[in-house]
């Protein structure tokens, strides 16, 4: 599998208001992630990244929220992705929102998120298409150094070999928000909407929902075949012997 490491010089939004159309993009993946709040039941939900935690996910029908990230958007607990202080299978949904883009080694934010995560907890996963001309746009040189330009573009494909080799199962995909994110402001219209119906695939934004999923281990229990005891068979043999040799012994 290709690595994915990158550079430490690495710039992570401190929100969605920090790129072109952000607050956009955030009500729309907010749009995307609604139905499946109505689905998904537990106690935890856990949101990391700064731009997860900005979300609205108040339809959520799980009792706690907690939010991880940075100090700049005042989350509950301050922490890396790649680092989750938090104990194994002990939370029931976790929200990726735009994270892996901006992270050092994002194979491990995959692998904590797994780890964390209870068996058939739910993983929620949002990144930028780089088939989209947000990621033909990264390829320009006075756009590089950009939010979101800056991160890495992972296409949907390889994010989810990545999921199915650590063990999820990825139970749907979904492409939206057709925009270059250039201009300041997103404009919907008709152009949008046939877009957004007929070339999604070039989107610039895309959804992964996915389920850990554990095999139960079913232990095959030895068949246990009874023997006679070394001293037993020793002494039939014997007697067997004596008999064969004096075969009047024993007869009245």
């Amino acid at each position: 599998m290709k690595p994915a490491l990158r550079d430490n010089h690495l710039t992570a939004p401190a929100g969605w208001q920090t790129f072109r159309q952000g607050p956009a993009l955030a009500a729309a993946v907010s749009q995307q992630l609604s139905p499946w709040w109505q689905q998904i039941f537990g106690y935890y939900l856990l949101k990391v990244g700064n731009l997860s935690c900005q979300l609205d996910t108040r339809e959520a029908r799980l009792r706690h929220q907690i939010t991880l990230g940075d100090p700049t958007c005042s989350p509950h607990v301050i922490a890396d992705a790649d680092a989750l202080p938090i104990g194994a299978a002990s939370v029931d949904a976790i929200l990726l929102s735009h994270c892996l883009e901006f992270q050092v080694d994002p194979h491990h934010v995959i692998r904590e998120a797994h780890r964390v995560l209870i068996s058939d907890g739910y993983l929620l996963l949002t990144g930028f298409n780089p088939f989209s001309m947000v990621g033909i746009c990264r390829h320009l040189p006075w756009l590089k150094h950009d939010l979101p330009q800056q991160g890495h573009f992972f296409s949907a494909s390889r994010i989810k070999d990545w999921l199915h080799l650590i063990g999820f199962e990825v139970l749907s995909e979904e492409r939206f928000f057709c925009s270059g994110m250039l201009a300041v402001e997103h404009k919907t219209g008709r152009w949008q909407r046939f877009n957004e119906k007929y070339l999604n695939y070039f989107a610039a934004s895309y959804l992964l929902v996915a389920r850990k999923r554990e095999l139960p281990l079913t232990p095959i229990r030895p068949k246990w075949q009874v023997q006679r005891g070394f001293g037993a068979t020793q002494g039939i043999s014997a007697r067997q012997g004596v008999q064969r040799k004096n075969p009047d012994i024993g007869c009245n």
